[in-house]
């Protein structure tokens, strides 16, 4: 899909129907891009075509094939990759509303976000398949996934993995999101001023969701505040309410 004119093209990932944004990275990029006000138009690709889709048009190929989602393509027919640089772009060249991407609270909550998800992948990971993936992308993101795990099937993984082991791992990091939160009097991190950090975290949070209802109740039960987190999602809504096109 070309650019047209002025308009950002983005590249996501689709989901089974209803079509909407599900992965967490791509939702960076989205939020960012409704909250900027920017022209784009969404292009689905499928885990197996990334690769195809990406390679003639990023050079030189990134290590270990990483060819993923989100990547936008210019108007001018430039592509950028990954939500980080992605963002670092938007920024430079659309400076009003700021991301504040300086803030303190995004470079912490940074570090947080490994030591936090690390343990989740094997809650969430194996429910991608199950819930979220079309037909078409779920054998390759099975069969790479288990080759990951040195070829660990995903539903032992899972057993051996997840569950509560998994989120009691992943408690005492969300409970310092929660705390970052709490800091300044508002709903988000930098208080009453809207900031990337906070697309950061609501894109988890919204993943979450979008797994399924009862992963966001748990998310929530062991942040120790969750109407905290549901109150930062109430105040980014109006930018994430595009999220199918």
């Amino acid at each position: 899909m070309a650019s047209d004119g002025n308009e950002i093209v983005l590249i996501d990932l689709p989901s089974r129907d209803p079509r909407k944004t599900w992965s967490y990275n791509p939702w960076k990029t989205r939020l960012l891009l409704n909250f900027k006000g920017l022209p784009y138009k969404t292009e689905w690709v499928e885990y197996p075509n990334l690769r195809p889709r990406l390679e003639p048009n990023i050079t030189p190929p990134p290590a270990d094939d990483p060819y993923t989602s989100p990547t936008i393509q210019l108007p001018s027919g430039e592509y950028i990759m990954d939500s980080w640089a992605i963002a670092d772009y938007i920024e430079a060249s659309y400076p009003s509303p700021p991301l504040h991407l300086k803030s303190e609270y995004l470079t912490r909550l940074r570090t947080i976000l490994t030591d936090l998800m690390t343990p989740l992948r094997a809650v969430f990971v194996p429910l991608v398949p199950k819930r979220i993936l079309t037909e078409e992308s779920i054998p390759y993101f099975v069969r790479t996934r288990t080759e990951d795990l040195d070829g660990i099937d995903l539903e032992i993984w899972a057993k051996e993995k997840g569950g509560d082991s998994a989120w009691q791992q992943a408690e005492p990091h969300f409970k310092q999101v929660t705390a970052m939160l709490k800091e300044n009097e508002g709903r988000y991190f930098m208080g009453e001023t809207v900031s990337y950090v906070d697309f950061v975290w609501a894109a988890n949070l919204l993943f979450f969701r979008r797994i399924g209802e009862d992963v966001f109740q748990k998310a929530l039960e062991i942040s120790g505040d969750g109407k905290a987190h549901e109150e930062l999602l109430e105040g980014v809504k109006v930018w994430a309410e595009r999220d199918d096109h």
